[in-house]
């Protein structure tokens, strides 16, 4: 009895801080000091979801698992909310804890209240975003990016921010360089942020793409990878760069072609020296176009 009295106290004073709340919009106001930094039980209908979560994606059976550890033990670490007009709030960090509550038929949840304009949301969103430990590569990167086209940050202000160093936050938003494709690959797990790093200095989108498919289909390491890539880097840097084709080539190749009665091929270097290639299809043929040379 002693107990049930006490929740009912318990209650009361809560509804009075919310009543007593209802015009607090900023830190200024009378009595938000009262407010900020409280954990109260606020009901799941008063929080709106917040619209700057960087986390898109949900997977529903971690969610039915969540829910059932609430249901077991309640909600060990409180929601973040900022408080809204009258009584409404809305989330800053925690959106798992509360879709699962709600999952489960609960109506309220512990929230941990603070009051915060839009871009100090969005900071504290994103930042309460990457310090989660199951984050993928690519995840992180964009919360980066966003962190610095957004909030204005520049790079060692970030570092600051999110407690990393300047070259972690360096090479996560360099895999934002990589195609699309290796992006979801990091994303679904199938490569690790380390391939995504070793092929970060191919320039070429198909050469990235062939690494990739190599990868998956010999389950290359991050180290057999790297080797892969200097291989690749080695190869290219020791072709001779080519030069486009000038117009008096152009223009000349299909007379030459036809002189032969084969498509020939013309490759030029940056110097200006060229080659032209005369293919033949048998003994018989290569002695027909030795003939004409004559």
């Amino acid at each position: 009895m002693a107990q049930a009295t006490k929740r009912q106290a318990l209650g009361r004073g809560l509804s009075a801080l919310l009543q007593d709340s209802s015009n607090i919009t900023s830190a200024f106001d009378k009595k938000a000091e009262r407010l900020i930094g409280s954990i109260i039980e606020i009901e799941l209908s008063l929080i709106d979801v917040n619209p700057f979560q960087p986390r898109t994606y949900f997977d529903e059976e971690s969610l039915i698992e969540l829910g059932n550890s609430i249901k077991e033990l309640g909600v060990i670490q409180p929601i973040t909310v900022r408080k809204m007009k009258e009584n409404q709030f809305q989330l800053v960090s925690g959106e798992r804890r509360f879709r699962a509550s709600k999952l489960i038929g609960n109506t309220s949840i512990p929230a941990y209240i603070r009051i915060a304009n839009d871009q100090e949301m969005l900071e504290m969103a994103l930042v309460e975003n990457i310090q989660r430990k199951n984050l993928d590569p690519i995840e992180v990167a964009l919360s980066y990016e966003r962190l610095i086209n957004e909030i204005k940050l520049t790079q060692e202000e970030l570092s600051t921010r999110v407690g990393k160093k300047r070259s972690t936050v360096t090479n996560y938003l360099r895999l934002l360089k990589l195609d699309p494709i290796l992006q979801t690959g990091m994303r679904d797990g199938f490569i690790s942020m380390g391939h995504g790093r070793a092929m970060i200095n191919i320039d070429n989108t198909e050469d990235q793409l062939a690494i990739y498919e190599r990868i998956l289909k010999e389950k290359l390491s991050v180290r057999q990878t790297e080797d892969l890539v200097k291989d690749l880097k080695s190869c290219t840097s020791s072709k001779p760069k080519v030069k486009q084709i000038p117009d008096f080539v152009k223009n000349n190749i299909k007379t030459i072609s036809e002189f032969f009665g084969q498509k020939i091929a013309v490759t030029m270097s940056t110097n200006g020296k060229g080659k032209i290639s005369i293919p033949f299809n048998s003994e018989e043929d290569f002695n027909r176009i030795k003939n004409l040379l004559k």
